[in-house]
């Protein structure tokens, strides 16, 4: 058991360095004199020693550290990987061939890019065809992040199959990338979610077969170490929805929301290409929040009448999203996507858990602009938010006066 006090240590040699400073001016001092008494005797180099060790032990002694030459250095963690530190290398690589990343113009999924409601009674075989790739792209204009994406989007696809279907999923690695990356699906029966067969090295495609058994919508994440927080804020998750048997009830819109958290050495707002923060994550600090990849990801279009159902998830990796739309209230909730269970109604907001998922219907009844919020809303400040514009006519028995007539 160690037992030593590290921290008294530390603080002692700083002062014992402070100290020294006084003694090395003065010696300095004397060598302007060019005393040869006082060459011939070393002090001052003696004094230069003295003063590099105590303030290295003043500074690093006891200190954690990756073990490995990493960014940043000093973080260690007490996880089953390595943590979530870059490795200098693979940073020194990234630097060098930063020109050759795929540039996208706009890295959010489209929220309406979802597969039509499944309409057969039987089970089918399905493929499912995904490339992980790391690009680059803007977080707001002038802010750039190298994101890790399925599809070359955030969220990756979103998938849709039934109860009973067999899926099977082909993982490329694409050759430009630098990490491993891998698929671990919250609606798999068996280890790792899929993720224990599916760890792709730069270049190669692997292959994994499932049989669907709940219904439910559920998140999809890279699970690869040394760090799968680090995978997954760098935008590596989606959802799959798993239909029950009878399928869900007809809506007229559906729309595909996932929240993250992007980690930034750089403060909120500052321009240029951001490193990622691993002593930020490990905070829980996010210095962005957004829907979609980026702020401003979710813009959405709807008429009065419509019946809106929303797939609303949450990549994480540390917050719990407390979802709620600014002017409506849920008249359905699938708590935490949970299917064949009881559903809530009347809801005003929802929380979401960190690698969880919920549905969320509503029906529009006055025409205007909605906000999709995060109500811890300190949040959208760090961009949080995402827009619902709906057209139609004013109904002034439910509302009074239109907001134009203020």
């Amino acid at each position: 058991m160690n037992i030593i006090p590290y921290q008294l240590i530390r603080i002692a040699f700083l002062i014992l360095a402070l100290l020294s400073i006084p003694t090395t001016i003065y010696l300095l001092h004397r060598m302007r004199k060019k005393s040869e008494k006082w060459k011939r005797l070393h002090l001052i180099e003696i004094e230069a020693v003295f003063l590099i060790i105590t303030l290295a032990i003043g500074l690093f002694a006891g200190v954690a550290y990756s073990g490995f030459p990493s960014s940043p250095q000093f973080v260690k963690t007490v996880g089953p990987g390595a943590g979530p530190h870059l490795p200098l290398l693979s940073s020194v690589h990234f630097f060098k061939n930063v020109n050759n990343f795929e540039k996208i113009d706009d890295i959010s999924e489209n929220p309406t890019a979802i597969p039509p409601p499944i309409s057969r009674n039987t089970s089918e075989h399905l493929t499912i065809d995904i490339v992980a790739k790391e690009v680059l792209s803007e977080i707001i204009p002038g802010t750039t992040f190298n994101y890790w994406t399925f599809n070359d989007r955030v969220p990756a696809p979103f998938i849709r199959a039934r109860v009973g279907d067999t899926i099977t999923i082909n993982l490329e690695n694409h050759p430009s990338n630098i990490h491993t990356h891998s698929l671990d699906f919250h609606a798999v029966t068996g280890p790792g979610g899929g993720a224990e067969v599916l760890q792709v090295p730069p270049g190669e495609t692997k292959t994994f077969t499932f049989k669907a058994l709940n219904p439910g919508i559920y998140i999809y994440h890279c699970a690869s170490m040394p760090s799968v927080a680090a995978h997954m804020t760098h935008g590596q998750y989606g959802l799959i929805l798993i239909e029950p048997e009878e399928g869900l009830p007809p809506v007229d819109k559906e729309f595909y929301i996932v929240q993250g958290e992007l980690y930034t050495m750089g403060s909120t707002g500052d321009k240029g290409l951001q490193a990622f923060d691993a002593q930020a994550m490990l905070d829980g600090n996010p210095t962005y929040i957004v829907f979609n990849g980026r702020v401003g990801g979710v813009q959405l279009e709807a008429n009065v009448g419509d019946t809106i159902r929303m797939y609303v998830g949450n990549g994480g990796v540390n917050l719990i999203s407390s979802f709620h739309v600014i002017g409506e209230i849920f008249d359905t909730v699938y708590p935490e996507g949970s299917m064949k269970g009881a559903l809530f109604h009347n809801v005003q907001t929802t929380l979401v858990p960190a690698g969880g998922a919920t549905i969320v219907e509503f029906k529009l009844e006055e025409p205007g602009t909605y906000i999709l919020v995060d109500h811890a809303l300190a949040r959208v400040e760090k961009g949080a938010y995402g827009i619902l514009n709906v057209q139609g006519e004013f109904n002034e028995e439910i509302y009074y006066p239109k907001p134009t007539e203020q």
